[in-house]
């Protein structure tokens, strides 16, 4: 079993056995036929990936990491919010007549500000201080109250913090909210891809990646999905390997990543 069968196995068990349902509540979200969607929910879940050990991928169920990665490379090395400019089709519902999804996500990550030692968007602040001030304990927030009515989509995933203890690159994942289900593991696949990559391109190791989840629920139909997988055979972490050759972070694409046995 991966580390990553083992946490979702239990904070799903944990959901459904002693979670709050939202049914007596006003909700957005509704099911195609007009019914809306609501959830059972627990309030801050904390998991933490050791990527030294293994990379966190769940087996109980197929995840399109390739996807995924290619997901946070939009918003990290692309710092896009145009939809064509991603391989997937994920993001075409929430785009806008321009084809984008507003000033959100990447775009927020491409703002330039202002420090002493220069101009500089949010992610090469990271990779610069990263090199310059290891200790400065920087992130990255994609969460700006005074952009969030242009956004498509309020962020769930908002913000990095990354902390360097010795040789090794840690990072906290800050996501307000989670559907379980659909994006449980695949945030935790590519900002452990990110970290990895980051740590790469610095010159430190791999370390932790702690994910905290404000608001970690399960819908409604959903239920009986996840409790079958429960009872799907689990398999070993697969292989994980970064292309060697790439060193530098605006160089990497979905394909440097490998997985092995998966």
């Amino acid at each position: 079993m991966s580390l990553a069968d083992e946490l979702f196995i239990e904070n799903c068990r944990d959901i459904i056995a002693n979670g709050v349902s939202d049914e007596e509540c006003h909700v957005r979200p509704h099911w195609e036929d007009g019914t809306p969607a609501h959830t059972i929910k627990k309030f801050c879940i904390v998991n933490r990936y050791d990527l030294q050990k293994e990379f966190p991928i769940m087996t109980l169920r197929r995840v399109y990491y390739r996807s995924a990665i290619d997901e946070i490379l939009w918003i990290y090395q692309k710092k896009s919010n145009r939809v064509a400019d991603l391989s997937s089709h994920i993001w075409d519902a929430w785009a806008d007549e321009n084809g984008t999804i507003g000033k959100a996500y990447g775009y927020q990550l491409g703002v330039k500000h202002h420090y002493p030692e220069g101009d500089f968007d949010q992610v090469d602040k990271v990779l610069y201080d990263l090199k310059h001030d290891p200790n400065s304990r920087i992130m990255t927030n994609t969460y700006n109250h005074a952009d969030l009515s242009k956004m498509r989509l309020a962020p769930c995933a908002y913000s990095m913090t990354f902390n360097v203890t010795g040789n090794r690159l840690n990072a906290i994942l800050n996501q307000r909210s989670q559907d379980m289900l659909t994006a449980n593991n695949w945030n935790v696949c590519q900002y452990a891809a990110l970290l990895i990559m980051f740590a790469k391109s610095t010159g430190f190791e791999p370390g932790e990646l702690v994910h905290v989840i404000a608001d970690a629920h399960i819908y409604d139909r959903h239920i009986p999905i996840i409790e079958k997988m429960l009872a799907e055979p689990e398999h070993p972490a697969p292989q994980f390997t970064l292309d060697p050759a790439v060193t530098d972070f605006y160089a990497f694409t979905p394909d440097s990543v490998r997985l092995e046995n998966y």
